[in-house]
């Protein structure tokens, strides 16, 4: 029995079952309201997406790629990266005030970021182009970006950004554009590094030392910051790579 090859499955179903935690943890903030939740569904969707790296990093380190890895890998991440950030949205609407009105259907227009997500990672897999960068937004960077955003409004003193966060008109907007930018034909750079030189990586090395800074002096309010700095980054380099 080859051991090796059933490795990086195994992984990938843990990346599944911290995304299943997340979950639970989820329904638990929107029951009881506790904050702490939300804080533990973001540690366990970082754990999941550890897991989600390192699935892939074995199974070229032990060259067993299959496709019946591929196909765990997206349902793993449709789970952690699809279904948990949908279900955080949904909390958030829920939780909102209600300039949209008092509709009980308006939560649910939160899961439109797991369809995006469902939508992305099912193309994910038969797109050729997605070898050595990204076209749209990763699900695993989505998820983080509405991840932290119970955590910010928990954290934060400005009054102004939990009113902002507070709205039903921009959650949605946020909702919205987070399913677009999933499946947006914007070429995004990757963080592999190929080569061990800083001439190959200059992009990468500054894109992951202002987040260092970011992180430092913001915390979890630096990861919506960051997520977008990526995106920003990414046309801007895009722009570069054209003339």
């Amino acid at each position: 029995m080859n051991i090796k090859k059933h490795i990086p499955n195994l992984i990938t179903l843990i990346n599944l079952f911290c995304g299943c935690v997340a979950v639970v943890y989820i329904s638990k903030a929107l029951e009881t309201g506790d904050s702490v939740n939300y804080e533990m569904a973001f540690y366990m969707v970082c754990l999941g997406i550890f897991f989600d790296f390192f699935d892939g990093f074995f199974a070229r380190l032990f060259k067993v790629s299959s496709p019946l890895g591929l196909q765990l890998d997206s349902l793993a991440d449709m789970v952690t990266s699809g279904v948990a950030p949908g279900y955080v949205m949904y909390t958030l609407f829920a939780n909102s005030a209600h300039e949209l009105g008092t509709n009980p259907a308006i939560p649910f227009l939160g899961f439109i970021v797991t369809l995006g997500s469902c939508y992305r990672l099912a193309n994910f897999n038969i797109d050729t182009r997605q070898t050595d960068s990204f076209i749209g937004l990763p699900t695993p960077a989505n998820s983080l970006f509405i991840l932290s955003l119970p955590l910010v409004l928990k954290y934060s003193d400005s009054l102004m950004l939990l009113e902002i966060l507070s709205n039903q008109y921009v959650l949605l907007g946020i909702t919205l554009c987070s399913a677009y930018i999933l499946n947006a034909e914007i070429p995004l750079f990757a963080l592999k590094i190929k080569k061990f030189t800083f001439k190959d990586n200059v992009l990468q090395i500054v894109f992951l030392a202002i987040s260092l800074v970011l992180l430092l002096l913001l915390q979890f309010g630096a990861i919506p910051v960051i997520i977008i700095f990526y995106v920003l980054l990414s046309i801007v380099n895009n722009m570069f790579l054209k003339k």
